[in-house]
């Protein structure tokens, strides 16, 4: 089964966004933690199976993490990787 990707963009409240970072990633089906510059600071991977399952994560894991201003989150339709690049190059060989 493929997984379901979401992208959660983070503002957090000033202090100390590593551990804010620590925690996130600490919660099941967060595959990465990201700290960024810009509007946000941090950046949270959703891998899950289920599209449930992201609304779970977000509204009731997350959003419980003490420490987060807001959030903002962008679901995945499709992946593109580099290697999705090489194999369709590969099809003209």
């Amino acid at each position: 089964m493929n997984m379901i990707a979401a992208v959660v963009l983070i503002r957090a409240v000033p202090g100390d966004v590593p551990a804010l970072a620590r925690r996130i990633a600490g919660i099941d089906g967060v595959a990465e933690v990201y700290s960024v510059s810009g509007e946000y600071d941090l950046i949270a991977i959703v891998r899950v199976k289920e599209y449930e399952r992201i609304a779970q994560i977000v509204t009731e894991e997350i959003a419980q993490v003490s420490g987060i201003e807001r959030t903002n989150t962008l679901t995945a339709f499709r992946v593109y990787s580099k290697q999705d690049l090489e194999r369709a190059w590969d099809m003209w060989d």
